[in-house]
């Protein structure tokens, strides 16, 4: 049988998705299907946060978290969605992931929860697991929801296409009909099948896009699936040029770094050129080294430029104990000293890349995008809190408080069957004998990357723009043949979603002349400073 029935069905396994997923299961009535594409259901960008998870910190309140939220949104963000994030996010952290999953967050001597502090927040109010807190929570949460009986987590399965009425239904008479979204075309690995996964409801949670860049933080799995497939759908998608990169992973020539948390520079942190000469007060003076992001990452990609750097260097064993780095930073540690550096004894080597996906499907405060009974959470949303540039450690609050909100929404409604296998077509791929070529969709995966870096990156320009999306929409062409007459497999799918979605960010890039937050061009009328 080609065909999966469920109440909800949930496209991701991070943060986002395992909060609804853990919400909606206290219906136990209602069957929920969590569907990733990773072989492990842990495996998110959830995982490789590092830094930590805001909260109401000590001599704080929601009104300065809000207010942080704003000011590094560059004006962009949504006042709206900064108040729900700041005054139901510190509930929902203790309630949800102290008290409820118990993760285990960093204490202070005396046993209280101890908060850092991270680049251009006014208090210290991050939680934090070491330097592994997503791992930690993301372990915890997928723990609870493998108690739930009425929830069921497939790995292995990659959506293909979201299935969406008039586009997919048999009976031709719902064109007259709004969008409407009634599940997804998903991909099975191990069977190499693609079964219709039906649902009266379905949340999108898929994550971000950091694989369409040469460089970035993102594990394999972000690689824009979710962006691409709700676009196809026709949902509305806004702010995708605002992609921001992360200034500091460590340096690997021709090879993928690996994140140095924001934490660090939270602890004292400093950033040097290779010839010992600290520039962050030249580009940021009333906040240094806690600027911005968007600040840090042009300034090290300015410094580089002009002075012709590999990379630059970020020193934390000036301004800690080797004892303290080691207790503090353990992953970072060990990673570091597997590449042949000692952060207790020597700077780190870094550079900018592409970090984390500002823009998306367009939600409203309750999650819901523009398509009948489809949700929008995570990464892969926009509902408007981060703006032109997200602030630290925001973005896992943000999918734990819209994850909750989408599954307390769909709660107050009432049970959606989910359509008959009658109504929606199989999947079709008969006839199709050529097997997808490795060599043919690695070349194509690096084309899209190399474009995205080098014309869609840290600085953009007309000139750079305009030779992106004519390559892209080459590429784009050549890539749908290639889909339609080979049979599938994730890798092929994958480069589908990827210059879909790296098309969206470069053409909204082109649209948008004014440089603001983490969208740079260097022609623009309305540029900042660096």
């Amino acid at each position: 049988m080609d065909v999966h029935q469920s109440d909800v069905l949930i496209i991701g396994c991070g943060i986002a998705g395992a909060s609804a997923a853990l919400q909606l299961a206290q219906d136990t009535q209602r069957q929920i299907t969590i569907i990733t594409r990773a072989a492990e259901p842990e495996e998110s960008n959830t995982r490789y946060a590092q830094g930590g998870i805001v909260t109401l910190g000590d001599d704080d309140s929601a009104a300065l978290i809000a207010q942080d939220v704003l000011a590094a949104g560059a004006g962009l963000s949504l006042p709206s969605a900064a108040r729900i994030l700041a005054e139901e996010g510190p509930d929902l952290v203790r309630r949800v992931l102290v008290d409820e999953v118990a993760v285990p967050f960093d204490r202070a001597p005396d046993g209280r929860l101890a908060y850092g502090r991270e680049g251009a927040h006014s208090r210290p109010r991050v939680l934090h697991v070491g330097d592994a807190t997503g791992k930690a929570i993301i372990q915890a949460l997928i723990a609870a929801l493998q108690k739930r009986p009425n929830v069921s987590i497939v790995t292995g399965a990659t959506g293909v296409d979201l299935i969406t009425f008039p586009h997919h239904a048999s009976d031709q008479l719902t064109v007259y009909e709004p969008v409407t979204c009634h599940g997804a075309y998903v991909f099975e690995h191990s069977q190499s099948v693609v079964r219709r996964y039906l649902a009266g409801v379905t949340i999108l949670a898929a994550g971000g896009l950091g694989r369409i860049y040469r460089y970035t933080t993102n594990p394999e799995v972000a690689r824009g699936d979710g962006l691409a497939m709700a676009y196809r759908a026709g949902a509305r998608v806004i702010n995708a040029e605002y992609v921001q990169f992360h200034p500091t992973t460590f340096a690997v020539p021709d090879g993928d770094g690996f994140l140095i948390s924001e934490a660090v520079r939270g602890e004292g942190g400093r950033l040097f050129t290779p010839d010992g000469r600290h520039f962050m007060d030249d580009y940021a003076p009333q906040w240094g080294d806690l600027a911005p992001r968007d600040v840090v990452a042009r300034a090290i990609h300015h410094e580089m430029v002009e002075h012709g750097y590999p990379h630059v260097l970020l020193d934390i064993h000036s301004a800690l104990s080797p004892e303290r780095i080691r207790e503090r930073f353990p992953t970072i540690h060990v990673r570091c000293l597997e590449l042949g550096i000692d952060i207790t004894r020597q700077p780190i080597p870094v550079v900018p890349a592409a970090h984390y996906f500002c823009g998306g499907v367009w939600t409203d405060e309750w999650a819901r995008t523009t398509v009948g009974n489809l949700y929008a959470v995570g990464e892969v949303a926009c509902t408007g809190v981060h703006g032109a540039n997200r602030l630290a450690s925001t973005s896992l609050l943000e999918g734990l408080v819209w994850g909750n909100r989408a599954a307390r929404d769909i709660a107050d409604r009432a049970l959606r069957p989910a359509v008959g296998s009658e109504d929606v077509p199989c999947w079709e791929e008969e006839g199709l004998e050529e097997e997808a070529d490795p060599a043919l969709i690695w070349r194509d995966m690096r084309t899209i990357q190399h474009t995205m870096w080098h014309y869609v990156g840290l600085v953009r320009s007309t000139k750079r723009l305009a030779r992106a999306l004519r390559d892209l929409s080459h590429l784009k062409q050549d890539i749908e043949d290639f889909y339609r007459t080979t049979r599938l497999n994730d890798a092929l799918i994958g480069l589908r979603h990827s210059v879909q979605a790296a098309l969206v960010v470069a053409v909204a890039a082109q649209h948008n002349r004014v440089s603001r937050g983490c969208h740079y061009r260097d022609d623009s009328k309305g540029a900042g400073t660096i």
